[in-house]
């Protein structure tokens, strides 16, 4: 098959070209794509549980530890125990981290309306239609067979 035809190559090219895309931006203020996507993530009033950010964004605890603890030196965000719940804690936005947040919002605001600005609406009512398909047809495993193995 043609790579240039093959629905995960361009998905898979395009989420690369994005993340570069984002990560440059985001190195002019000392910082990441993946702390962008955890500043725009944590409710900017009230703060998040930390045990609910990593199903949010789909992060595996380690790495979402390993980011939240580089932000915390950077003084974008400080913890406080949950008064709902003891054990854990509550991720709040300092305002370095509110500061920041901004910067983050308006690049995504950016590149959603540059594209919007070459992109038909018609054409993003399709794109959306057929993501909301590749996920759903993923969620309900309808891609692959199960494979079972023999013992």
């Amino acid at each position: 098959m043609d790579k240039n035809k093959s629905i995960d190559h361009q998905l898979r090219a395009t989420w690369q070209a994005v993340a570069k895309m984002y990560n440059e931006q985001a190195t002019n203020y000392n910082s990441t794509m993946a702390t962008a996507f955890v500043l725009l993530t944590i409710d900017k009033e009230n703060g998040t549980p930390s045990t609910a950010l990593g199903p949010l964004m789909g992060m595996e605890p380690t790495s979402l530890s390993r980011i939240l603890k580089s932000m915390e030196e950077k003084g974008a965000i400080f913890r406080e125990k949950n008064p709902e719940d003891g054990r854990s804690v509550i991720i709040k936005l300092t305002d370095y981290g509110l500061e920041m947040r901004k910067f983050s919002k308006s690049h995504v605001y950016q590149f959603n309306n540059v594209v919007r600005e070459h992109v038909t609406e018609n054409e993003l009512e399709a794109f959306f239609k057929v993501m909301v398909t590749i996920n759903k047809l993923i969620a309900e495993k309808k891609i692959f067979e199960p494979v079972h193995q023999d013992n």
